[in-house]
């Protein structure tokens, strides 16, 4: 008795035939359920989260937080080089565009634990600011607030990280850098936020965090489906729709109300500006008083002339100069906004005011939770409000300035 021959399928898809493995690289609609499924199990252990992905996490917040308090832009963008491959944020897609609830829910989790990990180093460098509260947050600002530009970065990292990572052969890790900064440095924010009880960095960043992610994930999916991952079985799709239905109303939502806009849809031009000092001098002309009494002469039996004549010359001369106006120009690169009042519960005046514009200083200032705002008027266009002092360049002396 004869038994049938079965076919062998390998373990490892660089053992498959030339054909077949060329089809499964290109996951367009693959032939066979067999081989399907090896190459969904290929990316399905590339997208689980290792114990490298929370340590790394951690290193990586360890960097942003060092960034915010120094203000240092170039320390975020190493942050981002250290931070490991957002493995669950693509395991999110991947679930989403397979259908798959269990791996949905792994990667979820993986993703809190991590995203913990890192809001957690940023409470931590927010309790350190108020011990030593660094001069300037403006970075910090800048990513608790919703922009176009973060969107467009986000978007190319979500859409290169899931379609690379859907081939073994190619590397993740440069769209990675860009999927990191949109993702994990707002959530720093947030913890620093509430951590210093800086007004609009908690739960501003959180609110920016889930936005991102959501639309990270949407686009994930879109993207792993347009390159051939499918649902195994109808009921898959309804996960898919789900989210893709959250996304949406995550991100549309936004357009209704948030406390997050701040610069959303403002334009960040530069303004070059040359501070220049003015003082003015107002003269007083000098008054010349002459006074001359002549006494007529006085005829008597002896005659006497007796001539008197009294010159007198009084020149006055008065200077009031009026006090010199004090100017100073913005210094962020992405400029600043202005307050009704000082403090950063004071409303904010809109629209904000750009880099090397040039403010004067209308002599009152006061210091709200160690912070010294400073009153000053915008020369081209007469505004007046309350700006922090470490956001000027001044112009012209000032005592104690």
């Amino acid at each position: 008795m004869s038994l049938p021959k079965t076919e062998y399928i390998p373990d490892d898809p660089d053992l498959m035939p030339p054909a077949r493995r060329r089809r499964a690289r290109r996951l367009l609609a693959p032939l066979e359920i067999d081989e399907r499924a090896i190459v969904l199990d290929q990316l399905r252990r590339r997208t689980s989260p290792s114990f490298d992905f929370f340590l790394f996490s951690a290193v990586s917040a360890v960097i942003f937080s060092l960034g915010l308090l120094l203000n240092a832009p170039a320390l975020l963008i190493l942050g981002a080089v250290f931070a490991p491959l957002m493995a669950p944020v693509v395991g999110l897609s991947f679930g989403t565009v397979i259908g798959s609830y269990k791996f949905f829910v792994r990667s979820l989790v993986g993703l809190a634990i991590g995203s913990l990990l890192v809001f957690l180093v940023g409470i931590a460098a927010g309790l350190l600011g108020r011990v030593w509260m660094p001069a300037s947050l403006t970075q910090a600002y800048v990513h608790a607030e919703l922009s176009w530009i973060n969107f467009i970065v986000l978007t190319v990292g979500a859409i290169f990280t899931a379609a690379t990572m859907a081939h073994h052969e190619r590397s993740p890790a440069a769209p990675n850098i860009a999927l990191v900064y949109t993702l994990y440095l707002p959530l720093v924010v947030a913890g620093f936020g509430l951590g210093s009880s800086a007004p609009h960095l908690f739960p501003d960043g959180l609110v920016v965090f889930a936005i991102h992610l959501a639309w990270g994930t949407l686009l994930g999916a879109l993207t792993l489906a347009i390159v051939g991952f499918r649902p195994m079985t109808i009921v898959g799709y309804t996960l898919g729709a789900v989210v893709i239905l959250i996304g949406l109303a995550m991100v549309v939502g936004v357009g209704a109300y948030s406390t997050t806009l701040g610069w959303f849809g403002v334009p960040l031009a530069v303004a070059t500006y040359t501070p220049t000092a003015t003082s003015t001098f107002t003269p007083i002309p000098p008054t010349a008083t002459l006074t001359s009494t002549p006494l007529p002469p006085t005829l008597t039996p002896t005659p006497t002339i007796t001539p008197t004549s009294t010159r007198t010359l009084t020149p006055t001369q008065t200077y009031t100069p009026s006090p010199i106006p004090v100017y100073a120009r913005i210094a962020p690169d992405v400029g600043v906004l202005m307050r009704t009042g000082p403090g950063f519960d004071n409303s904010i005046l809109y629209p904000g005011v750009m880099q090397g514009v040039l403010v004067q200083l209308l002599g009152d200032s006061q210091e709200v939770k160690g912070f010294l705002w400073v009153h000053v008027r915008v020369v081209e266009d007469g505004r007046e409000g309350w700006i922090l002092q470490s956001l000027l360049d001044i112009a012209t002396p000032e005592p104690n300035w």
